[in-house]
């Protein structure tokens, strides 16, 4: 099934994206929230597997993918990009949610279920937790701040490989479609990452200050079902996070990848079949 692109318009008038699968409506939509450098097509495999069932969206951040770029990178800022998550569920009639939540995504899943419980009803997290590794952060701060303008696809590829954490699942082609779903080219004739490189700035970088006490909004998703998949690599999310996690919810479902780094793709064997039963046990 194909995807229908969506566009909403923001407070400010900014140009918002989004992709929709149709599904029985009579179910609870399923929302897919990127990473903060990643875009609304990384969910085109779980979207495919679920559409039909149930509605299925993804959502691209202002400055990501198909969404407009900001004049001002201030408008990359956390609160904002939440703020616009909750208004397209509004504008979208997305309500009682299946939230699946890659790195920022999780993050912004968190504070929805602080701000706007109702809105939510079951949260997947993908790599993510309420304490950060710094080491991490950073890292993450200098890949989404990095435009390598690099001649080919085929030059992103090698890039991406070389760059990013390990991602074990992927083979030859599984890292080159990466690579496309992560560069564009652009009228310069050279591909350019598919996000506003000023994001980390705001997102990641030293303008958002210290890291704030997550374990709140974490605990905010009690009364929810809940999942975690989480890279045994990941530099973002520590073993003992993970632990603490579980001790705080000891009824959520983990799924511990392996060698794999932040973040997983959702379409390793073990955290895809996890993740489908876990969005089909809820009506």
């Amino acid at each position: 099934m194909k995807a229908r692109p969506l566009v909403v318009s923001a407070r400010d008038g900014l140009r918002l994206a989004a992709l929709e699968w149709p599904g029985d409506p009579a179910r609870a939509p399923l929302l897919c929230l990127p990473g903060i450098c990643r875009t609304a097509r990384d969910f085109a495999a779980l979207a495919r597997r679920h559409a039909g069932r149930r509605r299925v969206v993804a959502l691209d951040y202002a400055g990501h993918g198909e969404s407009a770029r900001a004049a001002d990178p201030r408008r990359y800022a956390p609160e904002a990009l939440i703020r616009d998550v909750m208004d397209m569920m509004a504008a979208l009639h997305l309500h009682g949610v299946v939230l699946v939540g890659t790195s920022f995504g999780g993050l912004a899943a968190m504070a929805i279920g602080a701000m706007r419980p109702a809105s939510l009803a079951a949260v997947a997290l993908n790599d993510i937790g309420p304490e950060i590794r710094p080491a991490g952060r950073e890292a993450v701060l200098e890949l989404i701040g990095t435009d390598p303008a690099l001649p080919s696809l085929e030059a992103a590829t090698e890039w991406l490989c070389r760059r990013h954490p390990p991602l074990p699942a992927l083979d030859g082609p599984g890292w080159r479609a990466f690579a496309e779903r992560s560069f564009a080219p652009g009228e310069d004739g050279l591909w350019h990452p598919r996000w506003d490189i000023r994001i980390g700035r705001q997102a990641v970088g030293a303008a958002a200050g210290a890291p704030p006490d997550l374990w709140p909004f974490f605990r905010a998703l009690a009364r929810l079902p809940l999942m975690l998949v989480w890279g045994e690599a990941s530099t973002l999310l520590a073993a003992d996070t993970v632990a603490a996690m579980r001790r705080a919810r000891p009824d959520m479902g983990l799924v511990a990848l392996p060698g794999t780094g932040h973040a997983p793709t959702l379409e390793e064997a073990a955290a895809a079949a996890a993740l489908d039963a876990f969005i089909e046990a809820v009506p």
